[in-house]
């Protein structure tokens, strides 16, 4: 079996764990420190604070900004439950939008959704693919929309319009416009879950890129500080000799990166250029040999704007039901070959459904997922893996959309 997404895990990784291993220091450290360095260095934002997950980078962003009951966050209707699943547990309500046929949120329709109650947008690059970030910078700070805008925090008042907070937890590496994603938004939270392109097992990082009025430094502490159960002082400060001492300024959550994660995605930051190489030979293989195929509806991953990360390739079976999808599927496994879908839009969801939230209001969303299947992009790939993963594909559509 051809599996669908195994991470990238050679001896050096594995050396560069058991030095962290031996070294007596295995938590929250100098390894840390250093992938929160380079990684601002790599994608060009202000600072980058490393944490467990996206989800609890995004969540404790969230926080920070005064997110609470009675706020709205508007996210696309086409995403991962974890991207509105942060705002539920902020107690506020995600507004959900339509996308465009690139899988993107819509512009058009962020603006349809923006009322006094919308503290936050949060985009998302679905299998790496940016979205129009111009296009939705230029939207929250048009004289129309930041009139709209109500604050009810300092940090609210000291922004003066809607925060975007750029879900980006596929897109590390990608760009828009000549720059890397990490340092379009006033903020970006990446995923190196063991699935993605830069993986540290389990793992996120927030990128600060906020105006010029915010004190980043000062940002980074007390994010840092709530992902720390609210103690101003982490384990490597209060090593330091007579620094025992220590506070806790509000009950915050414990959500920290150990220098265990840090040592695999130093490895894998080190060496991702060549990853994202590979990524898209696999990707451009893909596009060219499914391009003469009437069933088959290519995924766009570079344009004059905008370059993917190579991280999904997200194929769909032109007017496939999802009944006839899910048997391709079936047929794909019976071959040895994994695929998977990505993603089922909220609304499908039991937990938003069950909130009101109706798939037929989100038309495009519905319909993308209908036919969608997501075919193996990862290093290892060979071609003989490849050519085997493309006639498994063409083959199961044939056998099942006769």
């Amino acid at each position: 079996m051809i599996p669908f997404s195994p991470p990238r895990i050679d001896q050096k990784t594995v050396d560069e764990v058991a030095k962290v291993l031996l070294s007596g220091w295995v938590t929250t450290g100098p390894r840390t420190k250093e992938f929160e360095k380079k990684l601002s260095s790599y994608v060009g934002c202000r600072k980058t604070l490393c944490l467990n997950s996206a989800t609890a980078g995004m969540e404790l962003v969230l926080r920070w900004f005064g997110v609470k009951e009675g706020d709205e966050v508007i996210v696309p209707a086409y995403t991962y439950c974890a991207t509105a699943n942060v705002v539920i547990h902020c107690g506020a309500t995600p507004v959900m939008a339509d996308v465009t046929d690139d899988f993107t949120i819509s512009v058009e329709e962020i603006r349809k959704k923006i009322t006094a109650r919308t503290k936050v947008i949060m985009p998302v690059d679905i299998g790496g693919w940016p979205c129009d970030y111009d296009a939705i910078n230029d939207l929250v700070n048009s004289a129309e929309i930041k009139k709209l805008f109500a604050p009810g925090t300092d940090e609210q008042k000291k922004l003066g319009r809607i925060l975007i907070l750029a879900d980006a937890a596929h897109s590390i590496g990608a760009t828009y416009k000549g720059k890397m994603q990490g340092s379009i938004t006033d903020v970006a939270v990446f995923s190196f879950h063991a699935v993605k392109n830069l993986t540290t097992a389990e793992g996120g990082a927030i990128c600060l890129n906020l105006p010029a009025q915010f004190n980043t430094d000062e940002i980074y502490d007390l994010i840092n500080i709530k992902s720390l159960h609210g103690q101003n002082k982490d384990a490597l400060a209060k090593s330091q000799v007579g620094a025992w001492r220590y506070d806790v300024i509000e009950p915050g959550f414990k959500c920290n990166m150990m220098d265990i994660q840090a040592a695999i995605g130093l490895i894998e930051l080190e060496r991702y250029n060549k990853t994202l190489k590979r990524r898209k030979e696999i990707v451009e293989f893909y596009s060219k040999s499914f391009k003469d195929d009437p069933f088959a509806i290519v995924p766009v991953a570079k344009s004059k704007e905008r370059e993917s990360c190579y991280h999904l390739f997200l194929l769909r079976i032109k007017n496939a039901t999802e009944e006839q999808r899910d048997q391709i599927i079936t047929k794909i496994f019976e071959k040895e070959v994994s695929v998977n879908v990505h993603f089922q839009p909220l609304p499908l969801l039991t937990a938003y459904k069950s909130r009101g939230y109706k798939i037929d209001d989100y038309p495009m969303a519905r319909d993308l997922y209908t036919n969608e299947i997501t075919l193996p992009v990862y290093y290892n790939l060979t071609a003989y893996d490849l050519n085997t993963i493309v006639a498994a594909v063409k083959l199961s559509v044939a056998e099942v959309m006769k």
